[in-house]
């Protein structure tokens, strides 16, 4: 039989909880700074490559994905090693990124086979949604409006030059990771001191 908490107990149970939910969603800064600024690297590779009538800037992208996914698999499995406590909101985070990446893997390698090159407006547009949701479950405004500045720039995309498009993309990437990843990294510190 069970038995029942005092208030302080449960007051102290409540707090610690709280606590894990904070610590856990403000690991995901990792992720995003280093999305981040390997995307915007890629992009700038291909840009510089594509203006010099080099056919390698799409090769920027294979190795940002391999370099990208290596440290994050490892960053992941090291977290695992240390945290005892999974959150379902930290489930539904790693279930959403996975399923944006089956999407977008699916989608890119769709266009490749059917001679159709994937548009990065499409690519920006597809970054919102789990940006924006991220954003939602850890109640983050700077992922809402990061996963909202990707979609409004995704848009735009559709209408302009590949120059402008590059542009935009590099602009959705760094307000909508870098910054986000800057200031959850910054709360992130703030918890470990406190």
């Amino acid at each position: 039989m069970e038995r029942e908490l005092t208030p302080s107990e449960s007051l102290k149970l409540i707090e610690t909880m709280i606590s894990q939910a904070k610590q856990s969603f403000h690991r995901q800064s990792f992720y995003f700074l280093l999305w981040g600024a390997l995307l915007i690297a890629a992009m700038i590779f291909n840009y510089v490559m594509a203006m010099q009538g080099s056919p390698i800037g799409s090769y920027g992208w294979a190795v940002v994905g391999m370099v990208g996914g290596l440290l994050s698999w490892w960053r992941g499995a090291r977290e695992a090693k240390h945290q005892h406590v999974h959150t379902m909101m930290d489930r539904m985070i790693a279930w959403l990124w996975a399923g944006f990446l089956a999407t977008l893997f699916i989608t890119m390698l769709g266009s490749g086979i059917s001679g159709d090159p994937m548009n990065v407006g499409a690519i920006i547009v597809l970054t919102g949604l789990p940006t924006f949701l991220t954003g939602q479950l850890m109640r983050f405004k700077p992922l809402i409006l990061g996963g909202i500045l990707f979609w409004v720039l995704g848009a735009i995309s559709f209408f302009v030059d590949m120059r402008a498009v590059a542009l935009l993309y590099i602009v959705a990437m760094f307000f909508g990771y870098l910054v986000p990843g800057y200031l959850l990294k910054r709360q992130e510190d703030g918890l470990r001191t406190a």
